[in-house]
């Protein structure tokens, strides 16, 4: 059975084909069109998962949209008569996209990808999120937590998934949304929302939680582990082009410029760790009401709010759960694979799920395309089998230099995950300035991730907040779920201790951890302001070639990482294809790029 799943017409626009429950590719529109955060119908992405998968159209057997169009206008409606006369430049925008675009995707689906009307579903918003994280996930049976923006009317629902059988049982409706109260003071700090978010939590470390009262003005926890927010302080609520109101300004002073937002000045580090500290307070709260109302060991969390790592991090620590699951792309984009997921899994009660243990889900690009490309630019390169090439990578590495590294499919979701990567040595101080200012063109507070060897992951970063058990101790009787595990590969005789491997949200940088004190000066670059890092632990079964490249770093340095970030400049998205890659090189500071077997070196 073939499913197609879409989201498109608000931000990361996306496409992901399910054959027999089995996802085989998935993909953002933007890494094809090279908009970044494109939101147009995903023609391209549709394209290419059809084509990898070897799916003609006509072999669909259902297409399904990640949301419902006709309730997410109704939302708008409804949302506009009760904030007119506010309401009435958002609404004369909105209205003309609406009527002339939003409302007919079911005729748009059809006619690019030819299939009857009969075979083309709606699934709400928030069951696509909630979708997207439980049935890819390792637990039989587990809490969900979605929390966004906005879908049609809900901005985060907490439910429970059972085997091919999801609900939700909560919801918190809009305007009431913790994504949106976030997005707010993303624009305060000078930030573009939808964009800005990341630097909002990267720049949070640098500052004190000094205006955490203030902020507590604005917002307030129910003892449901709901929240209200104070809308005399926000406009998003009538508002496309402005999401905080003077009042909010008269509380926290003069917004800060965006042509300044890029300085790490006290004030605005001060606003984001407040912002931050209260976001994640808001957040415990919910999976506290949660885990009390589900008694469940096992969170699922989905939504954009879901790619808060330090939040995560907590979550896991004080939540009371002692397992997490967040696939890598827990946005928007994300809503097409949960989707597809839930039509096969729930309305047709297929019961074959198929667990995610990586994201290399885009398109590859083999040797003989990247040698033509680079004949066709003429460009000096050299053919190096694998061995090689990780040796000499790991060695330039070492040196000091740059590279700019492109390997088999490209990642589902906003992080690079040693697939399309800018690597570099992690040991040297300097190369953190070094990337953002002469590579990335960035801010220089943003930080930067570590890709270390799974093996020596609690070796280097502190977690113990992962040292919990899932499973039975003793001598109670193994139960289906153990079985699992077992059958995995995952448990030997009687042991019940669950292993990091079991952590997925590790191996797609969705956790903020410490960093142990006696590595915080070996591994400066990827150490951040408060000693924490976002690390990525790297399995040779899911990238051997990646694996082996840190693997040879380690045996010339005594240090078993490097220092990655996502292969792209700033205001792009991350790169997809050979001239992608070679057009970065030769607009950066990078020093040599590996792309296949070839490489190339300034």
């Amino acid at each position: 059975m073939n499913i197609l799943g879409i989201s498109c017409y608000y931000h990361d626009a996306a496409a992901v084909l399910l054959k027999d429950g089995e996802v085989l590719a998935a993909a953002e529109e933007e890494r094809f069109s090279r908009k970044k955060h494109d939101s147009s119908f995903p023609k391209n992405a549709i394209d290419f998962c059809l084509e990898i998968a070897h799916v003609s159209k006509s072999d669909l057997d259902y297409v399904v949209f990640y949301e419902k169009p006709f309730r997410k206008f109704h939302r708008m409606l409804i949302s506009a008569i009760s904030t007119y006369p506010l309401s009435y430049a958002s609404f004369r925008e909105g209205i003309r996209v609406w009527l002339t675009q939003k409302l007919w995707i079911k005729q748009e689906i059809s006619s690019y990808v030819k299939v009857d009307l009969s075979k083309i579903l709606f699934c709400d918003h928030h069951l696509s999120h909630a979708a997207s994280c439980f049935y890819p996930s390792l637990f039989k049976k587990s809490a969900i937590l979605t929390l966004d923006g906005v879908g049609e009317w809900t901005t985060s629902s907490f439910g429970v998934g059972e085997g091919s059988k999801l609900r939700l049982n909560s919801e918190i409706r809009f305007p009431q949304s913790l994504g949106l109260f976030y997005s707010a003071f993303t624009a305060f700090l000078g930030f573009e929302v939808n964009e800005g978010e990341w630097k909002l939590m990267g720049l949070a470390p640098y500052g004190k939680p000094i205006y955490a009262d203030k902020i507590w003005k604005t917002v307030r926890q129910l003892a449901d582990g709901s929240f209200s927010l104070d809308f005399s302080y926000f406009s998003f609520q009538y508002s496309d082009k402005k999401s905080f109101s003077e009042k909010l300004v008269k509380l926290l002073g003069s917004p800060i410029d965006p042509n300044q937002s890029h300085l790490v000045e006290k004030r605005p580090a001060d606003i984001a760790s407040s912002v931050q500290l209260v976001t994640e307070e808001l957040i415990l709260g919910m999976a506290k009401y949660v885990r009390n109302k589900t008694k469940s060991d096992n969170l699922c969390l989905a939504g954009g709010v879901a790619l808060n790592s330090v939040a995560n991090y907590r979550i896991l620590k004080e939540s009371g759960f002692k397992n997490i699951f967040v696939q890598p792309a827990a946005g928007d984009s994300g809503g097409a694979m949960g989707a597809a997921l839930y039509a096969y899994h729930h309305v047709l009660n297929k019961g074959n799920r198929k667990m995610m243990t990586h994201a290399y889900l885009g398109k590859q690009y083999d040797n003989p395309e990247i040698e033509k490309f680079l004949k066709e630019k003429k460009a000096k390169f050299k053919k190096l089998n694998d061995k090689k090439i990780v040796d000499f990578i790991a060695d330039k590495i070492s040196k000091g230099r740059v590279i700019g590294w492109m390997q088999g499919r490209f990642e589902w979701g906003p992080r690079a995950l040693g697939a399309r990567s800018i690597l570099a040595d992690a040991r040297n101080l300097k190369m953190k300035d070094i990337i953002n200012r002469k590579v990335k063109f960035r801010e220089a507070f943003r930080p930067f991730a570590p890709s270390v060897l799974a093996e020596y992951a609690d070796k280097i970063f502190d977690l113990s907040a992962m040292n919990t058990s899932i499973l039975t101790t003793g001598d109670a009787k193994e139960g289906s779920q153990t079985k699992m595990y077992r059958s995995l590969g995952y448990l030997s005789g009687r042991t019940r201790k669950l292993k990091l491997e079991n952590h997925y949200p590790l191996r797609y940088m969705l956790y903020v951890v410490p960093v142990k004190k006696e590595w915080q000066k070996k591994v400066p670059a990827i150490n951040h302001a408060d000693n924490t890092a976002r690390p990525q632990l790297v399995y040779e079964k899911e990238n051997p070639l990646y694996y082996q490249l840190i693997k040879s770093f380690y045996k010339k340095t005594g240090v078993p990482l490097v220092l990655n970030t996502s292969f792209n400049l700033r205001g792009e998205p991350i790169v997809a294809s050979p001239a992608d890659a070679y057009s970065t090189l030769e607009r950066s500071g990078i020093d040599i790029l590996v792309m296949g077997n070839y490489v190339c070196e300034k």
